[in-house]
């Protein structure tokens, strides 16, 4: 019986593999499993990100590992996308659309301003309660939670850290934890 199962499971695999590189070949990045329950997506990347390093690669990317980690998510129950092409330039809506379908999370996370205004974009009438910082909504039977800027955040002290944490702590885990 588990046959038919694996041939179903490879079939979704090969989709997912077909959409997501037809989404790479037309400018966006992504980091991670795309098969995770959540998605980080960050308008604004670093110096490093920006030079070809991994997407969340950096001190923001191991915060927000980390603190996945202790509200129950499995180590690799993370995906990100960038919601800039190579140039920095923001992707359009419809594409950002496209990539979440395909990626089809549970949870979005907007690491940046920038990034919570492409999701508004993307999203549009969906997205009618807002994407204010820090206030989990939904959209398209997603929690969308806006961190506002997370990286800087980091460098702003335990006040701001701290904030940040507790905006995280309402998006634990929908399924077991792991």
């Amino acid at each position: 019986m588990s046959g038919g199962r694996d041939s179903r499971r490879n079939v979704y695999a090969e989709k997912a593999a077909a959409e997501l590189s037809a989404l790479a070949e037309r400018g966006v990045t992504f980091a991670g499993n795309a098969f995770s329950s959540i998605l980080l997506i960050k308008g604004v990347l670093s110096e490093a990100e920006a030079a070809g390093e991994d997407l969340l690669a950096g001190r923001d990317g191991e915060a927000l590992r980390a603190a996945l980690l202790r509200l129950g998510y499995a180590p690799h129950d993370w995906c990100a996308m960038a919601a800039c092409d190579a140039k920095g330039m923001p992707l359009a809506p419809e594409l950002v659309a496209e990539a979440i379908a395909a990626l089809s999370p549970l949870t979005l996370v907007a690491c940046d301003d920038a990034a919570a205004e492409l999701l508004r974009a993307a999203l549009g009438d969906d997205l009618a309660a807002g994407l204010t910082p820090g206030v989990v909504t939904w959209a398209r039977g997603m929690r969308v939670l806006s961190l506002g800027g997370f990286a800087q955040a980091l460098e702003a002290g335990e006040d701001e850290r701290q904030r940040a944490w507790r905006w995280l702590k309402q998006i634990p885990p929908l399924a077991e934890p792991y």
